[in-house]
């Protein structure tokens, strides 16, 4: 198998979930040869048809044996027991390529695998996932993370093959710091959801409608600058040290929400800490600011 383009493979997909059936679709985009998949539920039947179509669902084992691209996509804390009953059961094979698609573990969790001659591999989207058929789309420009065994090269490049075939862009992420990466990538893209479903809410319960079209231009804007500018793009009345309007804030949430006016609490005070590291707040207003957030409203 050459580095820079793999060979035809034979694809197994375990499971038809919302990554695993689009990570299939994306290679049979790109002339691999999805054989079978996996999948229990309704819903995981009805994507199977839709992004797989033509592909029969079969017993894990089963998709396992007929594949020699192993792609497991099954939640993080499934992973693990998923790959030791794999293998217990005699389901690898040597020269078998295995991927999971979980953020959460490197190849450590395909050890099982990997002693019965597989190349381990962990490649996961940094995207998130619908599992609609517009997804496969969405995985061309985005960033997969790509790990390996440590010291072996040709493992690496055939996983940023592998990613480049799905029209991704791969990088590079070590063993030992995927628990940190993904967590850094989960409390950016889960809260983030949170975040605006509170800003959204909030709005709804003051009377405000259409929230989220009201809502969307500004928090655009927002993303869009922090990617560009970091610390920078920075606004808003903490940032510009307008003590009496956080203290309004602090009041007007705890009436409306006690929870989302703690949460604004501790977020805010990371703004300010920010915003004072950034020279946007000077030191005498961030301790203004900071006083009010670690105090009562």
């Amino acid at each position: 198998m050459g580095a820079d383009r793999p060979a035809r493979l034979t694809v197994g997909v375990v499971s038809a979930g919302r990554v695993g059936a689009v990570v299939g679709a994306a290679w049979a985009a790109a002339g691999h040869h999805v054989v079978a998949t996996s999948g229990v539920s309704r819903a995981s039947v009805r994507r199977a048809a839709a992004l797989l179509p033509g592909v029969p669902l079969r017993a894990p084992d089963e998709v396992v044996a007929a594949a020699n691209l192993v792609v497991l996509a099954v939640p993080d804390d499934v992973l693990p027991g998923l790959v030791r009953g794999l293998a217990a059961a005699g389901s690898f094979r040597p020269g078998q390529i295995v991927v999971h698609t979980s953020g959460a573990h490197g190849v450590g969790a395909l050890r099982p695998a990997a002693e019965h001659g597989v190349l381990p591999l962990a490649l996961h989207p940094v995207m998130t996932f619908t599992g609609r058929t517009e997804d496969v789309a969405r995985l061309r420009g985005c960033s997969v993370g790509v790990t390996a065994t440590a010291d072996d090269e040709a493992a690496w490049s055939v996983g940023e093959a592998l990613v480049v075939e799905m029209g991704a862009e791969p990088v590079r992420i070590p063993e030992e710091v995927r628990p940190l990466y993904h967590a850094a990538l989960a409390h950016g893209a889960n809260h983030l959801v949170t975040l605006v479903r509170d800003c959204v809410e909030t709005l709804e319960r003051a009377g405000v409608s259409p929230a989220e079209r009201l809502v969307a231009p500004l928090l655009s804007a927002a993303l869009d600058n922090v990617l560009r500018h970091g610390d920078r793009a920075l606004t808003g009345p903490v940032a510009r040290g307008d003590v009496a309007t956080v203290r309004t804030h602090l009041r007007e949430l705890a009436a409306a929400d006690p929870d989302l006016a703690e949460t604004y609490r501790v977020l805010a005070a990371r703004t300010a800490r920010r915003a004072s590291a950034a020279g946007l707040l000077s030191e005498y207003a961030a301790k203004d600011v900071l006083a009010i957030l670690e105090g009562s409203p």
